[in-house]
């Protein structure tokens, strides 16, 4: 859970460091959690992630960049840069990463269990993965 202060709370599982590797820093505005690793964005537009790493979901995230937006499916994540491309790092079981669009123009993203959908600035659609 995200407190008004900007601090992340967790509670239930901890197999995969759900909670034990849980930030203990403020500075967040937007958090989403995947099946058993999470996703933190913070007020500087960077990634934090905790939890599973069986898949890349936390090697594989942003290290550097200005993101505005973060989603999480099961095994994979998606993030949106300032400039409207889109990055997913995590699983690849089903192309969430391969065929992630390259392309510009995104102005908000969502994740289904196994697929990712990015809204264009002209209010077309993208989907990919399974």
């Amino acid at each position: 859970a995200l407190r008004n202060d900007g601090t992340v709370v967790t509670w239930g599982d901890n197999a995969q460091g759900q909670r034990r590797d849980a930030p203990t820093c403020g500075g967040f505005v937007a958090i989403a959690c995947g099946f058993r690793h999470s996703v933190g964005l913070r007020h500087d537009g960077t990634v934090l992630t905790w939890g599973d790493d069986s898949e890349g979901q936390r090697d594989g995230a942003p290290t550097s960049g200005k993101f505005v937006a973060i989603a999480c499916g099961y095994g994979h994540s998606v993030a949106l840069r300032s400039d409207g491309t889109v990055l997913t790092f995590g699983s690849n079981s089903l192309d969430q990463r391969d065929d992630a669009p390259t392309s510009a123009g995104f102005v908000a993203i969502a994740c289904g269990k196994w697929h990712s959908v990015a809204l264009r600035n002209d209010g077309t659609v993208v989907t990919w993965g399974g």
